[in-house]
């Protein structure tokens, strides 16, 4: 279901038309993360950045998930804003190359790790960015970072390829009912395995119990 939606194979009601086949490039422009840093910069400071594995293991940024870092009046950092995309430039293997996640909530002072880059979509590109996110997620958003993917013991991905790739995209209102679809798919999924895991502490529990003595069958 996710594929199909993501790629115009199934429409949600009230949505018909072609999709626009359009590039990164035009709808935004990437940046990149911290630079200049020593180990000595991190740790402290009242700025905060957004760790390497925030980027590759969520499809939303986690606000629980920032890391102090100490960023000095007038240094040249990019910050991140809501909105922005966020992906890993380089990985160890092509399947896990160019994750995608976006920062949804407007945070001071937060910047991002040094081996990640940004994307902040132009103001009146209509993007929806977590849907974005679901894409590149996605089997058609992985097939195309793969064929980006250069090198062979680790695998980097051209910014400049990135911003050149074609896709298709929907309207911006298709867009947000698509990732409303999606995100509300990952909720139920995450409470089912939530439920899963306590019901295994309960069997452990029991089993532990049972093996021991201190539950006796009738």
């Amino acid at each position: 279901a996710m594929q199909e939606l993501l790629t115009g194979k199934r429409r949600l009601p009230g949505f018909e038309g072609e999709w626009e086949m359009t590039t990164l490039g035009q709808l935004g422009a990437t940046y990149g993360g911290l630079t200049g840093k020593t180990k000595a910069d991190f740790g402290s400071g009242a700025a905060r950045f957004i760790p390497f594995l925030n980027v590759v293991t969520n499809s939303i940024i986690d606000r629980e998930f920032f890391e102090p870092v100490r960023v000095g009046i007038g240094e040249n950092q990019n910050r991140a804003a809501q909105g922005d995309l966020f992906f890993n430039g380089s990985s160890e293997t092509p399947e896990e190359v160019g994750l995608c996640a976006v920062l949804r909530n407007e945070e001071p002072d937060l910047y991002l790790n040094s081996f990640c880059f940004g994307f902040r979509p132009h103001p009146d590109a209509g993007l929806d960015g977590l849907y974005l996110a679901f894409f590149f997620r996605g089997p058609s958003g992985r097939d195309l970072m793969k064929s980006l993917a250069q090198g062979s013991t680790r695998y980097n991905l051209s910014k400049r390829a990135l911003l050149g790739v074609e896709f298709g995209l929907p309207g911006s209102d298709e867009q947000r009912a698509i990732s409303h679809v999606l995100h509300e798919m990952d909720a139920e999924i995450d409470a089912l395995r939530s439920k899963l895991a306590k019901a295994r502490m309960i069997k452990q529990g029991m089993m532990h119990n049972l093996l021991t003595g201190k539950i006796r069958l009738v």
